[in-house]
C-alpha cells in the first residue's frame, strides 16, 4: 500500500498555508502559500522539490479557490490519491477543546461558538474546513487547536482580576496561543536533552512575529503570556504586548481615536515596528542596530528585557527552571536576542556559551549555555505542521 499522506491547512483571514506531509518521515512533499485572498490580485505559490511557481487566483480569489487550485496541483504531482486525511490549525477552541478532535458537524458548531474569542482567525479556519470537506470528499478532517495545550492552566493562572461574572457570562479569561508549537517543542526538548518530560521544569519561548512564553512542568502547561487574545504579554513584531489598559481612555480623550482604532494600533503598528519606526522584522532591526540606529537599538533592548522578565516570572509557574527553551523564527535564529536574555538571567544560573549560541541557528538545535551553567538554555526548532500531521493521522486511524 502507498504510504498515506496528510494535508495540513492553516487559514488566515487573507491567506492560506498548506503542506502535504509524510507522517512517518516528516518530509514535506508539497507546500503552498496563498496570499491576498478576497482581493482581485490573489495568488498562490507552490513549492515542490525546491522549485517554486506562482498561480493567479483571479477567477476564484477566495479560500475555496485556493483549496481547488491546491487540489489541481496535487493531481498534477500524483499526490491527490495518496492523501488520507486533512489536518486544520484552529486558533481558538476556548474551554470546549483540550485536545485535537475529529471534525463533525457538532465540532464545526463548537468552533463557531468560539468565534468571539478569535474573531479574525476562527471564521477563516472554518472556511478552510468547509473548502476541504467539499473538495477532498470523504476524507477525515481533524481540528488541532492553538489553545488546547493551555487548558491545563490552574484557575489562579488563567483568571483575570475583574468581576467574575464576566468570566461566567462571556468566557473572559486567559487562553494562550502557540499551543501546538509548545506541545511539539516540550517533547523535542526532553528528547534532545535525554530527560523525562514529566520531571523537567521548562520555560519555553516561542518567538516569531507573534511571540509568547510558557511554563511547562510535569509535562503540562502551568502558565503562558498570551491572554484572551494574542495581544497580551511579550513585545512582538507589530503588537505591543502588556500595556496599561487605561491607554484606551487616555488615547480616546487626547487623540480622538476610537476603540477599534486603538486596538488596531496596538495589534498592527506597535511592538518592534512602533518602537524602531523602521520595521517589524527582527533581522532588519538587528542590522540597523549594528549601524547605531537609536530606535532599532531601543527596540531590541525592550524586546529582550521584557522577554527576560517574563522568563524569570515563568520560573515561578514552573516551580524552578531546568531548561529555558528558545523556538520560533526569532528564537531559532537570533543569537543576539538569546545572548541579551541570558545576560539578564545570570542570577537564575544561566551562563551563555557564545560559540554554542552562534552555532545553534538556521535549523540547528543545541544547548547554548556553558558547561558550568546551573540551568540549561537550549534551541529547539519547532514544527507545528508535523504535530498537526501526527494528531491527524492518530485521530483518523492512519497510524
Amino acid at each position: 500500500m502507498t504510504q498515506q499522506l496528510i494535508l495540513v491547512l492553516n487559514c488566515g483571514s487573507s491567506s492560506l498555508k498548506g503542506a502535504v506531509l509524510d507522517n512517518d518521515s516528516g518530509e514535506v512533499l508539497l507546500s503552498c502559500l496563498a496570499e491576498k485572498l478576497n482581493l482581485p490580485d490573489a495568488y498562490i505559490t507552490f513549492k515542490y522539490n525546491g522549485e517554486k511557481h506562482k498561480v493567479e487566483l483571479a477567477a476564484h480569489p477566495d479560500h475555496t479557490g485556493a483549496v481547488e487550485t491546491l487540489m489541481a496541483e496535487m493531481k498534477t504531482r500524483g499526490l491527490d490519491t495518496r492523501v488520507g486525511a486533512v489536518g486544520h490549525r484552529v486558533v481558538s477552541g476556548g474551554e470546549l477543546y483540550s485536545d485535537s478532535i475529529l471534525i463533525t458537524d457538532e465540532v464545526v458548531a463548537g468552533i463557531e461558538k468560539c468565534i468571539p474569542l478569535a474573531p479574525l482567525h476562527n471564521p477563516a479556519n472554518l472556511l478552510g474546513i468547509r473548502a476541504a470537506q467539499a473538495i477532498f470528499k470523504g476524507l477525515p478532517n481533524v481540528a488541532v487547536f492553538d489553545t488546547a495545550f493551555h487548558q491545563t492552566l490552574p484557575a489562579h493562572a488563567y483568571t483575570y482580576a475583574v468581576p467574575r461574572e464576566l468570566y461566567r457570562k462571556y468566557g473572559l479569561r486567559r487562553y494562550g496561543f502557540h499551543g501546538t508549537s509548545y506541545r511539539y517543542v516540550a517533547d523535542e526538548a526532553a528528547r534532545f536533552l535525554g530527560k523525562d518530560k514529566n520531571s523537567l521544569r521548562m520555560v519555553i519561548a516561542h518567538l516569531g512575529n507573534g511571540a509568547s512564553i510558557a511554563a511547562v512542568a510535569g509535562g503540562k502547561c502551568q502558565d503562558t503570556s498570551m491572554g484572551l487574545t494574542p495581544l497580551e504579554g511579550l513585545v512582538m513584531g507589530t503588537r505591543s504586548g502588556d500595556i496599561d489598559p487605561s491607554v484606551f481612555s487616555f488615547l480616546a480623550e487626547n487623540t480622538g481615536m476610537n476603540i477599534t482604532q486603538i486596538t488596531d494600533m496596538l495589534n498592527k503598528k506597535s511592538g518592534l515596528l512602533g518602537i524602531s519606526e523602521l520595521s517589524n522584522d527582527c533581522r532588519t532591526i538587528e542590522e540597523e542596530a549594528e549601524k547605531g540606529h537609536e530606535g532599532a537599538v531601543l527596540a531590541l533592548e525592550i524586546f529582550s528585557y521584557r522577554l527576560a522578565k517574563y522568563a524569570a516570572s515563568m520560573a515561578v509557574a514552573a516551580g524552578g527552571i531546568d531548561a529555558l527553551v528558545f523556538t520560533g523564527g526569532i528564537g531559532e535564529n537570533s543569537d543576539l536576542i538569546r545572548s541579551k536574555v541570558l545576560g539578564y538571567l545570570g542570577f537564575l544560573g544561566l551562563t551563555e556559551d557564545k560559540e554554542a549560541n552562534s552555532a545553534a541557528r538556521f535549523g540547528n538545535a543545541g544547548v547554548i549555555t556553558a558547561a558550568d551553567s546551573r540551568a540549561l538554555a537550549v534551541v529547539i526548532p519547532t514544527n507545528e505542521e508535523l504535530m498537526i500531521a501526527h494528531d491527524t493521522a492518530r485521530l483518523s486511524g492512519l497510524q
